[in-house]
């Protein structure tokens, strides 16, 4: 299972066709956190601006018909993840059906990630 941090209205804004980021198309690949902890680290690090609700999509990779490479972080980790961690990038968009599951990410006074909630 792999995580990939996603705001809601996106999730939804097109339920018919698979899941793409705004960074996509620039990047090539779709960001994904390895486990709990780091998509924490990297919610704190990258979205404490980001509007509304956020969701972890839990992923089957098995389930996906494109690519799951495991690479280093573009730089350097998010603070709190540690040196040499491997990253699970996408090479495509995210099939719904490899989807298995969504919780909210939950963000304290500051943005930073805390923890997870069930999704209703």
């Amino acid at each position: 299972m792999i995580i990939h941090v996603a705001p809601l209205d996106d999730w939804l804004a097109i339920p018919e066709r698979p899941y793409a980021p705004k960074s996509f198309v620039a990047e090539g690949f779709v960001h994904c956190s390895p486990d709990e902890p780091t998509t924490l680290a990297v919610v704190s690090a990258y979205h404490r601006e980001t509007p509304g609700p956020l969701m972890a999509l839990l992923i089957d990779e098995t389930k996906l018909r494109c690519p799951v490479r495991l690479e280093p972080a573009g730089s350097a980790p998010p603070p709190g993840v540690a040196p040499g961690t491997l990253f699970p990038h996408v090479y495509g968009p995210i099939d719904r059906e490899a989807v298995e599951g969504l919780l909210e990410i939950q963000r304290d006074e500051e943005g930073r990630g805390v923890g997870f909630a069930p999704w209703a």
